[in-house]
């Protein structure tokens, strides 16, 4: 009966013992955060090791910080691989991968860690398999690792994702490495696809890139697209593509030929973008479409074509065209167009086209030229036209107008 006392009381006080160590340490934390101030300045040491290319002493450190099993212990592990694979330990480094993916699967830092392994395989000529990728990211760092390092064998696997069912994401991913190899191979599988049917969204990506990389080559080939479809969102990728790759003759033919009135339009839009200033007005001249006309005045305003605009403005008979002609000249801005402006409304006697000029001048932003207006000017409409757009204008000049007229 003494034995069980004994043993009784020597597990109690071992009990207590054990919870008063435990209460101990959560009710004084200067333990916990000496070890937490000491991990830091480890890792802060080896990170200033790796940056300052002192590999063997940035894998110490790493190391030892890992050993600490605190909460810098994944990231250091990581770190070390890093740090071997450019001390040249690529062996060390991948069985580094492997701790890190055993020892914390949750880690964030296991997708880089996925992305180091593949450079280092790739690099020491193991082979390496998108397809077998777990993360979607990976598999991207496997497909760009392999284009670069066996272009030959990289084909037949991006040509197996576009096929099957991967993501978008990862299919486009492949028409883009596809469209920065110089491989005939790899250029006829772009075009493959480029003028295919049966995955439309896949079809306009692969045009895209030909217009991208648009030398003689693929434009004539976007060309040869443009006359065989018959789709109009086809045809639209083309033209965007025509766009992208400067070939500004295609698309002057298309914005004269084109008898669909949506895809012409589309086309001088774009001739607007690329400054196609003499093709446009030679458009405007040839074109008795109203539609039409106002498309390529919004295309001349984009382009920043102001003479052209003027002169349309100063001598267009029919009122709705002249009027998106000035309201051209309201976004294509300049001192020339602010110029031009004025004296229209000077000279018009016209009042919807006086307001067409007062709503460009507001558009612009030349709130001076719009004070000067409104000061001389005697029709009540006109006023309070000009009064109501300098109003939603800020600036001294127009607050220092507002004051005259609260004054008066």
């Amino acid at each position: 009966m003494f034995r069980k006392l004994f043993i009784t009381l020597f597990l109690t006080a071992g009990i207590v013992s054990f919870c008063q160590a435990q209460s101990q340490a959560l009710l004084d934390p200067q333990s916990a955060q000496k070890a937490n101030s000491r991990e830091e300045e480890i890792y802060s040491s080896a990170t200033d090791a790796l940056n300052n290319g002192q590999y063997n002493a940035a894998i110490d450190g790493f190391n030892e910080v890992a050993k600490m099993k605190g909460r810098r212990a994944d990231g250091a592990i990581y770190w070390k691989a890093y740090a071997l694979n450019k001390a040249g330990r690529k062996q060390d480094a991948l069985s580094a991968v492997a701790q890190l993916r055993k020892e914390y699967p949750q880690s964030r830092y296991l997708k880089d860690a996925g992305a180091l392994e593949i450079e280092i395989r790739s690099a020491t000529g193991q082979k390496v398999d998108p397809a077998s990728q777990p993360d979607e990211d990976l598999k991207l760092y496997a497909l760009d690792s392999i284009m670069q390092s066996d272009p030959e064998r990289a084909l037949p696997l991006l040509q197996n994702i576009l096929q099957g069912n991967a993501s978008p994401r990862l299919k486009d991913r492949a028409l883009f490495v596809l469209s920065q190899s110089d491989s005939d191979k790899a250029h006829q599988a772009l075009l493959t696809v480029a003028r295919g049917t049966t995955d439309p969204d896949l079809q306009k990506k692969a045009i895209h890139w030909l217009g991208v990389n648009g030398n003689d080559r693929n434009r004539q080939v976007l060309n040869e697209i443009y006359n065989s479809s018959n789709n109009a969102e086809v045809k639209s990728s083309v033209l965007h593509a025509f766009m992208v790759s400067g070939d500004k003759q295609r698309m002057f033919a298309l914005a004269q030929k084109e008898p669909n009135l949506e895809l012409r339009k589309s086309a001088i839009h774009w001739l607007g973008v690329m400054g196609g200033h003499a093709e446009l007005q030679q458009l405007y001249k040839a074109t008795t479409e109203k539609e039409a006309k106002e498309q390529i005045l919004h295309s001349l305003a984009i382009g920043g074509d102001t003479q052209a605009l003027i002169e349309i403005a100063n001598t267009e008979r029919d009122p709705e065209v002249r009027n998106q002609a000035i309201h051209g000249l309201g976004i294509a801005g300049g001192d020339e167009a602010v110029t031009a402006l004025t004296n229209m409304y000077n000279a018009q006697t016209d009042m919807e086209t006086k307001k067409q000029v007062v709503h460009s001048l507001f558009i612009h932003g030349a709130a001076k030229n719009l004070i000067q207006l409104a000061r001389k000017e005697t029709n009540p409409e006109l006023k309070q036209e000009l009064v109501h757009r300098i109003s939603l204008m800020h600036s001294p000049e127009t607050t220092e107008f507002m004051m005259e007229i609260l004054n008066k």
